[in-house]
């Protein structure tokens, strides 16, 4: 479930920051008002946070910041014991994992299904599918990377649309994309738009965040 003050009207941008390796910036970071925290567990990725860190001291990380594992096209078993062993509060599915799977796994977990997006996509016909059977979802790059690439894709795709499900807004984000951050929140489609996620922008070396940029973005997004 995720945590969120009650009777507290959201009026700010929430953050989601991703490729989290360290659970001391974890902590840090939750201590900053950050509202998410993501964690990579696909294997090929610089990120791989079972590299770093255990389950044990994944799990014992509390607080009001919500624990995410990232996977891509996992054995759903396997997906689940992770949860079960890292404490997680959301599954984050970069793979191409069917309605099916979403719909198994949100029998346990809150579900973001995570759309890659290139020039030439209907995103109204990639999510049509997926509606029913995911919780938010989330709208990045199209890269091989899956996640952490720092490559923007164009915002314009969405422009205009009417979702109808929150979603996260990732890709390339940097601390210079606040203003045009809040330009786009004046869209119709943003409305909808749950979280920023950000990742290998905001970073010292992969999986370590330079959490004094985190904080200056954190401000500037939010008018401080």
């Amino acid at each position: 479930m995720i945590h969120e003050e009650e009777n507290k009207i959201h009026k700010n941008f929430r953050i989601k920051v991703c490729g989290l390796t360290q659970p001391n910036q974890v902590r840090q970071l939750d201590e900053m008002g950050i509202e998410f925290a993501g964690f990579n567990f696909y294997k090929p990725s610089p990120r791989y946070v079972f590299k770093h860190t255990p389950a044990t001291a994944i799990k014992k990380i509390h607080g009001k910041i919500n624990k995410t594992g990232v996977f891509v096209d996992e054995d759903l078993e396997k997906l689940l014991k992770t949860v079960d062993d890292c404490g997680l509060y959301l599954a984050q599915l970069h793979g191409n994992e069917s309605p099916r799977y979403c719909e198994r796994l949100s029998n346990y977990i809150s579900v973001i299904k995570v759309f890659h997006l290139t020039d030439n996509d209907n995103v109204e016909w990639k999510i049509k599918d997926y509606y029913d059977v995911a919780d938010m979802f989330l709208f990045d790059t199209d890269t091989s990377s899956f996640g952490g690439s720092g490559k923007k894709f164009n915002w314009q795709l969405l422009k205009n649309l009417d979702i109808h499900k929150s979603f996260f807004l990732a890709g390339g984000i940097a601390l210079d994309d606040a203003d045009e951050l809040k330009t786009f929140a004046q869209n119709t489609v943003a409305k909808d738009m749950f979280a920023v996620d950000i990742n290998s922008k905001f970073e010292i070396a992969p999986g370590v965040k330079d959490l004094e940029m985190v904080k200056r973005f954190k401000d500037r997004l939010n008018g401080k």
